[in-house]
């Protein structure tokens, strides 16, 4: 049997999950730039709405619609981005009373509920994305309604990942403290 270049033979070798790291980290200052990027894209625009009906009387035709799928595509990085660094809202209020293990596992189950609840709305935004598809409509321009819905169930997806990921770790905690 053999295994793709630079990846060991024995999972427990710890060689390939430095190259794993950096990749992730290339990820996320990519995902941190693009929220950045978005977030002074929507407000420059918005800043140029405002400015040109007070100022001119006019606007810009399709910024509005901009604007609002702008806000769209910059809450789902965000909350892409909050899943990531376990910085999402979470109701607390149970777990301070519970045992350290009795917390693990609560925390484990809470994150696996949360990918299983994103998983169904990746599903159902994806049934969304494709209804828009098949009717074809048009946001702006030549700019399919689809497209700027797209980020629904690809947000919806990484951050199932990302809490999967996080009840593995939990759960895999739990299982190595035990004797």
């Amino acid at each position: 049997m053999t295994t793709a270049p630079g990846w060991p033979n024995n999972p427990s070798d710890p060689t390939p999950w430095p190259r794993l790291k950096r990749v992730l980290d290339l990820l996320h200052r990519v995902e941190d730039f693009l929220i950045a990027v978005l977030l002074t894209a929507t407000m420059a625009l918005a800043l140029l709405q405002i400015v040109q009906r007070n100022v001119m009387g006019t606007g810009i035709v399709w910024g509005d619609i901009l604007i609002r799928i702008m806000v769209l595509w910059l809450g789902m990085a965000g909350a892409m981005a909050a899943t990531r660094e376990r910085k999402h809202i979470r109701i607390d209020l149970l777990t301070r009373f519970l045992t350290p293990a009795l917390r693990r596992a609560a925390e484990s189950l809470s994150a696996l509920f949360a990918a299983a609840v994103c998983l169904v709305g990746g599903y159902f935004s994806l049934q969304f994305v494709l209804s828009e598809y098949a009717v074809g409509d048009l946001a702006f321009g030549r700019v399919p309604y689809w497209m700027c819905e797209a980020v629904l169930p690809l947000g919806f997806t990484v951050i199932a990942l990302r809490y999967g990921i996080q009840f593995l770790l939990c759960a895999r905690a739990g299982f190595k403290e035990r004797p």
